[in-house]
């Protein structure tokens, strides 16, 4: 580990502290422009390679019940420059070390007729610009409420972006690809049938936002280290092209509370004129403070298989029983129950489950709706909440936990919350306590409904807190955590690699309710996987849902080796081989692909690509020398062309091609693939045919 950190007075000079200070990137690529206007309102702008990317735009946040915010009528009363370079290794990841080099202006502003202060932090990397806003420990400024922040970010021109709508309880959407211009006019619609909250803007967009100029430049607005504060949308003003940051509210319309001394997150913006700089940027990650957690040898990578698909496409039940109400909390009784016969978490078809993860090399088994409560949660029964630790009378804990064990495997807990995260928090302790005690050393979270008591949204300060403390509290289990429907990743497994997975976007489970774009594989990782993995659940093999539910006519709109292909691209040290034991035995020489893949890596190149049309990554998987590669394809046929140039010189390597067959296409022929082996060094090339929601995946062995 490097660590250098000095005050640096070569970075940009002043004659006064009133005009404008500037910031270089360590290389020079970015350069940042701070300034007060008249009127002593904050303003930056951002330029790369000479060239605007970011107009001037204003900071501040305006407060609520003050009768002078934090947005105009300061001073620059101090500025501090500085640079840091560090290496570090990250627990798991993408690749085993990340450097951390950024140029630092820290502006301090204090505010006429009122005496607060706020610094202004800049962190400027060779791939883009971090700010956030500080509250130093003061007289005049101790407690105070947001109600609204007021970061800009003024665009150079009517941009192509790829957005989901501004929703304050999932990011569960398709995204829209269309001209800033054009957002208003498309997302009116799709509000009023789809936005779950009451109050909106036709204009507003989530982060991660994805964005490309017409003379193509790339540009990635988002946020990093969300603690303690409000998930941050972006509101757009379409007729001068600026975004203003738009914080979630709470149950009564706030936006934050805080308590001096404390700061907002990073605010980000990542630029480059080749869209896989974009892709392989960890500057998010940077951003965030090293890990907390000192002793992290328990904390492993994982590919598992689960009691699930089944589920979503309603070939099974997460309940035991279809009666309502049969269970009150604490007062369970199923004497009299009558079994749906649809149950999936029963004690034999888990053994069915435990037996495939452990012939085909799996380390664990997540098994969903194994606790009393769901027949009573899916009738709407207000007044029901999970305990967390009482089985279904079918599921057998100590037993399946024995069996799993005596076959190597784990098995992994689910605890839906159901939005009551009061109750969550008064049973976490038990509850983790319980998987513990038996066996279990990973639990997948969920926050399906309203969040209660008080109808908080999902992504408000309070219930960001919330996510939090579960992160926090299952790392002092030493217990890894996959949270679903939380808010979105913002780097924070760098501080805490127990967050192994989120969801917190469109997920494989959208395909059995109706489907996804087949483009929708190529835009996660310029939006969503920004801040960090996700659990997007793939390898899906049968794509004719109603094969494994006639009343579900729904179809997987990718083609079979999109799906292999999933397990490269979409980055996440949790991978899950989501569909069934049953599906995976009818292609045992595709689903050897599923079997071999790494979760775990040392190096990742990104080969080509396209934001909404096409990504190929090459990873070498940690402690080997064996590589694999992955290419997804949007809507239409194309060719990818590639070269091996990564592989090591002067060694020999057998690559396995999984490959659409010419005639495959995600809609009419999802499953036709092809499967060849080939000689390759660091000299080889290859073209391959990419079908319409289609792709490749290659595994590469070095020839021993």
């Amino acid at each position: 580990m490097k660590n250098l950190f000095f005050a640096s007075l070569i970075l940009f000079a002043v004659s006064t502290i009133a005009e404008a200070q500037q910031l270089k990137s360590p290389e020079g690529k970015f350069v940042m422009e701070f300034s007060l206007q008249n009127d002593g309102t904050p303003t930056y702008n951002l330029k790369y390679k000479n060239k605007e990317v970011v107009k001037n735009s204003k900071l501040g946040l305006e407060l609520k019940d003050d009768k002078k915010s934090l947005l105009n009528d300061f001073t620059v009363v101090d500025t501090k420059t500085s640079t840091f370079d560090e290496t570090w290794k990250p627990v798991w990841g993408e690749v085993d070390h990340i450097r951390n080099h950024y140029n630092e202006l820290a502006v301090t502003l204090n505010q006429k007729g009122t005496d607060r202060q706020i610094i202004i932090r800049f962190r400027l990397f060779e791939d883009g610009l971090g700010f956030r806003y500080e509250f130093p420990t003061q007289k005049n400024l101790t407690y105070f409420t947001i109600k609204e922040e007021r970061s800009q970010f003024a665009m150079t021109g009517d941009h192509t972006a790829f957005w989901i709508p501004g929703d304050y309880d999932t990011q569960e959407y398709d995204y829209t690809k269309s001209k800033l211009s054009e957002i208003r006019g498309l997302s009116e619609k799709a509000y009023t049938a789809n936005v779950s909250q009451k109050n909106f803007s036709p204009t507003g967009v989530q982060t991660s936002l994805m964005l490309k100029t017409n003379d193509g430049i790339y540009i990635n607005l988002h946020e990093a280290a969300l603690i303690n504060y409000s998930c941050m949308h972006l509101n757009l003003d379409d007729k001068n092209m600026t975004f203003t940051s738009w914080l979630t509210p709470d149950a009564k319309g706030d936006k934050g509370y805080m308590q001096a001394p404390s700061h907002s997150p990073w605010r980000t913006i990542m630029v480059s004129d080749d869209a896989r700089e974009i892709l392989a940027s960890k500057m998010t990650y940077n951003l965030n403070d090293p890990s907390k957690i000192e002793n992290t040898s328990w904390i492993k990578p994982v590919k598992y298989i689960g009691v699930w698909w089944e589920m979503i496409t309603g070939k099974s039940s997460w309940s035991y029983t279809n009666d309502f109400p049969t269970v009150q909390l604490g007062v369970s009784d199923f004497s009299k129950a009558k079994p749906n016969g649809t149950h999936g978490a029963n004690n034999a078809n888990v053994k069915k489950y435990i037996d495939f993860a452990a012939a085909n090399g799996f380390d664990a088994v997540l098994v969903e709706g194994w606790n009393e409560g769901w027949e009573d949660w899916f009738g709407h029964s207000k007044d029901y909440v999970f305990d967390f630790v009482t089985p279904y009378p079918d599921f057998d804990v100590k037993g399946l936990h024995e069996y799993a064990k005596s076959k190597g495997v784990k098995i992994i807990m689910h605890h839906e919350t159901s939005g009551s995260v009061r109750n969550y928090e008064r049973h976490m302790d038990k509850a983790y306590q319980f998987m513990k005690d038996n066996g279990y050393d990973a639990v997948k979270s969920g926050y399906v409904g309203d969040i209660l008591p008080r109808g908080e949204n999902h992504y408000n300060q309070w219930i960001v807190n919330h996510y939090q403390y579960a992160i926090e509290k299952a790392a002092d289990y030493k217990i890894m955590v996959n949270a679903h429907e939380a808010v979105r990743p913002t780097g924070i497994a760098r501080t805490y690699p127990n967050l192994i997975g989120n969801e917190a976007a469109r997920g494989t489970e959208y395909q059995a309710f109706g489907g996804s774009k087949p483009n929708h594989v190529t835009v996660l990782p310029f939006t969503r996987l920004i801040g960090g993995p996700m659990d997007y659940t793939p390898g899906i093999f049968e794509m004719d849902i109603s094969k494994m539910n006639p009343d579900n006519k729904s179809h997987v709109n990718s083609t079979l080796a999109n799906q292999l292909a999933l397990y490269v691209t979409m980055y996440s040290p949790l991978q899950m081989a989501a569909d069934t034991p049953e599906n995976y035995n009818r292609f045992p020489d595709a689903f050897q692909f599923i079997k071999d893949v790494a979760v775990d890596w040392s190096e990742s190149k990104y080969i080509e690509a396209e934001p909404g049309g096409f990504i190929t990554v090459a990873r070498k998987a940690k402690g080997t020398n064996n590589w694999f590669v992955g290419n997804v394809n949007g809507d239409n046929s194309r060719t990818s062309n590639i070269d091996f140039s990564f592989l090591e010189k002067g060694k020999k390597y057998t690559a396995t091609i999984y490959a659409d067959a010419k005639d495959a296409h995600y809609k009419t022929n999802p499953q036709a693939y092809t499967i060849k082996k080939i000689a390759v060094t660091n000299k080889s090339k290859l073209s391959q045919l990419s079908a319409p929601g289609g792709g490749y995946a290659i595994s590469i062995i070095e020839t021993k």
